[in-house]
């Protein structure tokens, strides 16, 4: 028996690849098995080559695999792209309408299962994704009825007879495919999971879900991939506690209805991709100016312009840090797993309201949609702060205004809301005085500046860098951020094995950087490799400006819209590490 194997569903976009693969991770998630999701799907609704691809796991994994076990094909195009991942004597399940093949020369075993046809006796070709589904999990020697719960809870609202005609397809695609094999496979026999159920969500999810917990009422955003799920879970969610989501017009009017409400007093979020982010540059800059709180989302893609729509990238590290104009202080904050993202988000919002600065959450594409299991969510962790917010303002003289912008000695301010008594206060975008009043003095733009800039010199973050770091001076320090973090780790595995000495650093705090936990880590390795989404190396300009030693500093890059395989992070890391004992 093995402790893990990877499973994946390849066809046209709408033709139930995605139900298809819900349905098989959430009956392998009730068994209790560790489960990490990569989609990959085409930008348009209906058409264009799509595959899921799940490992499943006996233990905790934060990666996708290199290789591929099990393949479920509706047509010949899924065969041909996806192939190449089958290890020898991986399966192919495929539907025997476009008479599949399977390369010459490889040592794969073809299913050919009339998928089709036994879901049109049944009475539509739509029940094939089950027909499919109940082959692919009776060669794993699962038990069919935790599959079968599965398909009753997805179709359950369509009613009796629906389910039952897919429970029929379910059992019609199993009978047949264990007949062709002879049985359940038994290299493929999993061993048992833990059975203890866990969460299995993506990325958006788990920001939504944090959204709630943080107090967040409103959100105002405009959809875009791959950020809408954020908006979709909310506009489900936030009903229940008082809340709403706003589709507006632009990302233009996303962020700054966001800000009116947050100078309101509502805790409330946007949530946009790199398109999105570039429109809301201004109303970012208008936040940091009137030290107004908001919390925004950035789910990167591939880009510039519309770019990549669907695909993975982390190239909007430059563009969050130093895009908008002028100079004010904000927070880039880069969650690197599922519960980061819930955790983070609550921190996005306690952050804003505490510095009263905008806060930028920043994931990527793979951990946006890849859907991942997680263990259960501790919510004694949630702590709400609201920050300078005051409860009473002091009594005013005649025709005086509330000291809105105080110089004070950490530069941050009391904040009252609108409407509150003696708490009346000038908002403008230009530079101010203390009570808001426009103001060209000199001293008092100098004031200002050093006030807004100097607010973050005592930031408190958690775990700005997460630090697995065994060895005083490794051959290797590789550093990352985002979805890379698990991939890193497997690479990592692989060079232990030729001997080669690996410490790993997640960067989770992009700015204000974390030079004092980066740079002693940086100093002690022999050399350092930078692993990103891009194709200028942002994260290794960003450590090379804040730690020096470019000299020492290496990158790995990948910028085709594919996340990294722990092969390839095994790979270039070895080949830059060999070349560095070479020289020397």
């Amino acid at each position: 028996m093995i402790n893990q194997l990877s499973w994946k569903i390849g066809g046209q976009q709408g033709e139930g690849v995605e139900s298809t693969d819900r349905i098989f991770s959430t009956a392998l998630n009730r068994l209790g098995y560790y489960l990490y999701g990569y989609r990959h799907f085409s930008s348009r609704i209906k058409g264009g080559h799509t595959n899921n691809k799940i490992r499943i796991s006996t233990d905790p994994i934060r990666s996708i695999s290199d290789d591929l076990d099990i393949l479920v094909a509706f047509d010949q195009e899924s065969i041909d792209l996806n192939a190449h991942e089958l290890r020898p004597g991986g399966v192919v399940v495929a539907d025997s309408k476009f008479n599949p093949t399977v390369p010459d020369g490889t040592q794969i075993r073809l299913f050919s299962v009339p998928i089709t046809a036994i879901a049109e006796e049944l009475g539509t070709s739509l029940m094939k994704n089950m027909v499919a589904s109940g082959a692919s999990w009776a060669l794993l020697g699962l038990p069919l009825d935790v599959f079968n719960r599965a398909v009753e809870e997805e179709f359950g609202r369509k009613g009796p007879s629906v389910v039952e005609k897919n429970l029929e397809a379910v059992k019609r695609g199993s009978d047949y495919v264990l007949e062709l094999a002879g049985g359940p496979l038994d290299e493929f026999k999993l061993l048992p999971a833990d059975g203890k159920q866990k969460l299995f969500m993506i990325g958006n999810d788990a920001i939504g879900l944090g959204a709630v917990a943080a107090g967040c009422r409103l959100m105002s955003a405009y959809p875009i991939t791959p950020a809408s799920e954020i908006m979709e879970y909310l506009i489900k969610q936030l009903p229940k506690f008082g809340g709403t989501v706003v589709q507006t017009e632009d990302e233009i009017a996303a962020v700054t209805m966001a800000i009116g409400a947050n100078y309101a007093g509502v805790r409330t979020m946007t949530a946009s991709a790199g398109p999105g982010l570039s429109l809301m540059m201004e109303g970012i800059g208008l936040a940091g100016m009137t030290e107004t709180p908001v919390v925004i989302v950035d789910t990167q893609r591939g880009g510039p312009s519309t770019g990549l729509p669907t695909k993975q990238e982390q190239s909007d590290i430059n563009a969050m840090i130093h895009g908008t104009h002028g100079e004010i202080p904000k927070i880039v904050l880069a969650p690197s797993s599922i519960e980061e993202c819930f955790y983070d988000t609550i921190e996005a919002f306690n952050l804003s309201e505490k510095y009263q600065v905008p806060v930028i959450l920043v994931t990527d594409l793979q951990l946006s949609l890849g859907k991942q299991s997680c263990e259960p969510l501790d919510y004694s962790r949630i702590v709400i702060d609201r920050g300078s917010l005051v409860a009473q303002a002091p009594e005013l003289e005649e025709k005086e205004l509330f000291p809105r912008y105080a110089l004070t000695e950490n530069g941050i301010s009391p904040r009252v809301l609108p409407g509150q008594k003696n708490g009346i206060h000038h908002v403008t975008g230009v530079e101010h005085d203390e009570t808001g009043r426009p103001s060209e003095s000199a001293i008092n733009r100098k004031n200002m500046m050093d006030k807004r800039l100097g607010k973050l010199s005592g930031l408190e973050v958690r775990d700005p860098v997460l630090v697995d770091a065994p060895y005083e001076t490794p051959d290797l320090l590789i550093i990352g951020m985002g979805s890379t973090g698990g991939t890193i780790d497997q690479g990592r595995e692989l060079l232990e094995k030729d001997g080669i000495s690996t410490n790993h650093l997640t960067v989770r705090l992009l700015h204000p950087f974390p030079v004092e936990e980066v740079l002693p880590y940086v100093e002690q390795a022999r050399q350092v490799i930078v692993v990103e989404n891009n194709a200028t190396a942002q994260l290794a300009g960003l450590v090379k400006l804040h730690c020096g030693h470019g000299d020492k500093i290496k990158s790995v890059l990948k910028y085709d819209g594919n996340p990294f395989l722990p092969s390839i992070i095994y790979h270039e890391c070895k080949q830059i590490c060999t070349a560095s004992k070479e020289l020397v």
